[in-house]
């Protein structure tokens, strides 16, 4: 275990020596930024009259997503910061409850070979913001929830190296055949009573770590459908050489936004992931609605 810690210790300090190096190699640097937000309102209600059946609710969702690319000469460096955070209330419900939470942070580094291919660096860090929690009934019927999850547990840390096409910031595949990934949890989740390994998140009982080696490949790709219409495409894999390299991790997100004005869109998010350490089946989020947006 020291010596796959080591290695995963090693890629991710060589990224940042690989970074620090860029930077202080270039000093006149050649940066872009872009950044937009936005909050998108659902709601629906009922009067005690209506038959029609339904449950009256109101959910709002607020969304960041900021990139902070660096091009010149044979160098290239994209980063992308991305923020989530979703709410729901349904009426007569005891709990407001999280409908998305995300905090996640891109980093890709490359250096041209040759036309659109260049050698390359990444870092991936991910985990959520708030307590996620399960919800059952007690012996009353009453609605009771217990914690599951929350800020760095589980957290999710990559680092590799492989070879990048980029066609342009709107269009770009990596692929990294030597990555290291870990997956942090709070060791509360792990140390209680009748725990099994593997029961949270593939971690084994009273650890807070696991670590993996693997492979990752990762594709960006944003388009207009048509005039104000545009989608954007965010593809993950990831395969454990270490334990069942055949249960490929998937992480897919499609956004779609249909923009009305400069301030107000309709915006469409759907999400799959599947990853067997946290429940052998597809985990799938849509969202849908009106949202006010600005870019800065």
């Amino acid at each position: 275990m020291k010596k796959k810690l080591l290695l995963g210790l090693l890629l991710v300090g060589s990224f940042s020596a690989f970074a620090q190096q860029t930077n202080d190699k270039e000093k006149d640097t050649a940066w872009t930024t872009a950044g937009n937000i936005s909050l998108l309102f659902n709601q629906s209600a009922f009067n005690a009259d209506w038959l029609g059946g339904g449950t009256s609710n109101v959910a709002g969702n607020l969304s960041v997503s900021y990139d902070f690319n660096y091009e010149k000469g044979d160098w290239t460096w994209d980063n992308k910061l991305l923020l989530d955070y979703g709410l729901t209330k349904v009426k007569d419900e005891e709990f407001t409850k999280k409908t998305n939470d995300r905090l996640e942070y891109n980093s890709l580094l490359g250096k041209k070979a040759k036309g659109n291919w260049y050698y390359s660096a990444f870092l991936n860090f991910k985990t959520q913001m708030d307590k996620g929690y399960e919800y059952g009934t007690d012996a009353n019927g009453n609605e009771i929830r217990t914690e599951y999850t929350h800020f760095l547990s589980p957290g999710y840390l990559q680092a590799g190296i492989g070879m990048l096409w980029k066609k342009s910031d709107n269009l770009k595949v990596n692929v990294a055949p030597f990555t290291s990934k870990f997956i942090f949890v709070d060791k509360d989740f792990t140390s209680i009573p009748g725990y099994e390994d593997g029961d949270y998140f593939g971690l084994d009982a009273n650890k807070t770590m696991r670590y993996e080696f693997g492979a990752s490949l990762s594709g960006y790709a944003k388009f207009d459908i048509m005039e104000n219409v545009s989608a954007e495409n965010i593809l993950a894999l990831y395969s454990n050489y270490l334990e069942d390299p055949q249960n490929v991790d998937i992480d897919y997100t499609l956004n779609v936004v249909m923009k009305i004005n400069k301030y107000l869109s309709t915006n469409f998010t759907f999400q799959a992931i599947y990853d067997d350490n946290a429940i052998t089946a597809f985990q799938i989020r849509e969202v849908f609605g009106l949202g006010i947006g600005a870019k800065f």
